[in-house]
């Protein structure tokens, strides 16, 4: 664990709210009662606590926030895909294990236990759920870990700017295959039963 953000970084009540989550799972809790939104938006964790809305990135980078207020370093791990859109990760480990919080608008891909020897074996949990519209499955890579730290001279917790400095990093750093050549040509495409499961509660765009 690390040191949590200084007051500074946050209002003292942004801080309760945080700390008040206690835990990756408290975390996750928070999240998933929050909606999801389609906005082409990078807010940083005090905007989605404001808004109380947030998407795939933005919750993910509130989770590491909220982590780090926890006494977790705040970590982001990215999952990149073919044909899709990637899908980004708070990430934190405990006794050795990894486990990670997430907001997704698939029901599958989101929380994991710290049950995971290696970043691969995490990612891995996510490949079977991890699908387009045509229901192609698509995970291909995933990160090294991205510590945010890197990013605090950016105020990249707090800031009112948005955060696309995050998202340009996460298209830089190294990021490890999952399958081996050829393997992509003979994977099957999803069932109905599993594209109902995962698309339940899906946050559609109006109009």
């Amino acid at each position: 664990m690390t040191k949590p953000p200084e007051p500074a970084s946050f209002t003292p009540a942004e801080l309760r709210k945080l700390r008040s989550l206690k835990d990756p799972y408290g975390i996750q809790r928070y999240l998933d009662a929050m909606p999801y939104h389609l906005g082409d938006t990078a807010w940083s964790p005090r905007r989605v606590l404001r808004e109380n809305t947030a998407h795939c990135l933005e919750g993910a980078i509130f989770a590491a926030a909220a982590l780090r207020a926890n006494g977790f370093p705040p970590l982001l791990l990215d999952l990149e895909a073919e044909h899709d859109t990637d899908h980004v990760l708070a990430l934190y480990r405990i006794k050795g294990h990894w486990g990670v919080v997430a907001k997704s608008n698939y029901t599958g891909c989101r929380y994991r236990e710290p049950v995971y020897r290696s970043l691969r074996e995490l990612a891995m949990s996510f490949f079977n759920l991890y699908f387009n519209l045509r229901r192609e499955r698509t995970l291909r890579t995933f990160s090294r870990p991205v510590h945010l730290a890197r990013f605090d001279h950016l105020q990249w917790m707090t800031t009112e700017k948005p955060i696309w400095f995050v998202v340009d990093y996460l298209f830089e750093v190294h990021h490890y295959k999952l399958l081996r050549p050829g393997m992509a040509r003979h994977l099957h495409r999803i069932d109905e039963r599993l594209y109902r499961a995962e698309t339940l509660g899906k946050a559609e765009k109006s109009g």
